[in-house]
């Protein structure tokens, strides 16, 4: 299966969710690190099921990082085949909110029409 590249979604060139919430974890060096281990297991086979990935609604999957009792959430989309989108992360009680995932249909929506805006350049 080829590689599925990964794209980051920004909203403006000053807030980038998905690298903020990152950033949000840096004295949470373990957890930052399973996370960017997933990123990269999405990258590499594309799809992943239970445990690792799941499917929510509406085009929107999350990627499952559970450590020490915590369920860290990253929220992708994908953009046809072979690019999936993330869109922001969330620290998960009891089940992903339905206002974030929405929050996933509209930022998936205003990539679909302006990438160019709305794709982090940077490498996450």
């Amino acid at each position: 299966m080829p590689q599925t590249a990964v794209g980051v979604y920004q909203e403006s060139p000053d807030e980038v969710p998905p690298v903020d919430w990152l950033a949000s974890l840096s004295e949470k060096k373990k957890i930052r690190a399973k996370c960017r281990t997933k990123i990269d297991r999405l990258a590499e086979l594309g799809e992943l099921r239970r445990p690792e990935a799941d499917y929510l609604r509406d085009g929107i999957y999350e990627l499952r990082i559970g450590y020490r009792g915590m369920n860290y959430r990253i929220l992708y989309a994908f953009a046809g085949h072979q690019i999936a989108l993330l869109t922001h992360g969330i620290l998960k009680e009891d089940r992903v909110p339905s206002q974030e995932i929405e929050n996933a249909v509209i930022c998936k929506q205003k990539w679909e029409k302006n990438r160019k805006v709305h794709t982090f350049q940077k490498p996450l």
